[in-house]
C-alpha cells in the first residue's frame, strides 16, 4: 500500500473565466507524428478544452485522460493536454489511453509557469511539472470555464467539465 500525504498547494493567480488565455507555441503530438503549433492556431478552429497534468503515467494523467474518455469529450470538443512529458513519451501515452486527442510538449514547465499553475516536484531539485488545471478556451482564447488543483493530490469533477463543454463548445 503507498502512503502519501495531502500537500496543500501555494494560491495561484491562474487565468479565470473572462480573461485571455496566454498563448503559447509548443511540440503537439498525436499518435503518429508531433509539429510546433500555437495555442492561438488551435482556438483559430474553435473552442479548445485545455488539460495540464502532471508527467505522463502519473496516477493524476491516468485519471484526467480517464475522465475525458468515460465522458466522450474528446467527440465534442477539441481537446489537448499539456505536460512536461516528451514528444515520445506522449505518442506512448496517447496509444495506451487509447487517446482521440493531441498533447502539448512542454518539458521547461514555460508554459505552466504563463499560467501560474507549476508545482515544483518535492525531493527532486530543479523539477517543475504542471499542477492539473482545466481551461475551457473559446475562439478568442477567452476561457470560459477555470479548474486548478489547490492540494495534492485534487482532481476536477469530470461532469462539471462535461457541463461546461455542453454549455460553451
Amino acid at each position: 500500500m503507498v502512503d502519501f500525504e495531502v500537500v496543500e498547494l501555494p494560491a495561484s493567480e491562474h487565468p479565470e473565466p473572462g480573461d485571455v488565455a496566454p498563448d503559447f507555441t509548443r511540440p503537439l503530438v498525436n499518435d503518429e507524428y508531433w509539429e510546433d503549433v500555437a495555442l492561438s492556431e488551435l482556438t483559430d478552429e474553435g473552442p479548445v478544452l485545455l488539460l495540464f497534468h502532471p508527467m505522463d503515467g502519473s496516477f493524476p494523467a491516468t485519471y484526467l485522460w480517464d475522465a475525458v474518455r468515460d465522458h466522450d469529450l474528446t467527440d465534442q470538443i477539441q481537446t489537448v493536454g499539456v505536460s512536461i512529458s516528451s514528444p515520445y513519451e506522449h505518442k506512448a501515452f496517447l496509444e495506451e489511453r487509447e487517446a482521440d486527442a493531441r498533447l502539448f510538449s512542454d518539458p521547461g514547465a514555460g508554459v505552466a509557469t504563463e499560467y501560474d499553475i507549476e508545482n515544483p516536484l518535492d525531493g527532486m531539485a530543479g523539477i517543475t511539472e504542471h499542477r492539473p488545471a482545466v481551461f475551457l478556451v473559446d475562439e478568442n482564447r477567452t476561457v470560459q470555464y477555470a479548474w486548478v488543483a489547490s492540494e495534492w493530490p485534487d482532481f476536477p469533477d469530470a461532469d462539471d467539465i462535461a457541463a461546461a463543454v455542453a454549455e460553451h463548445a
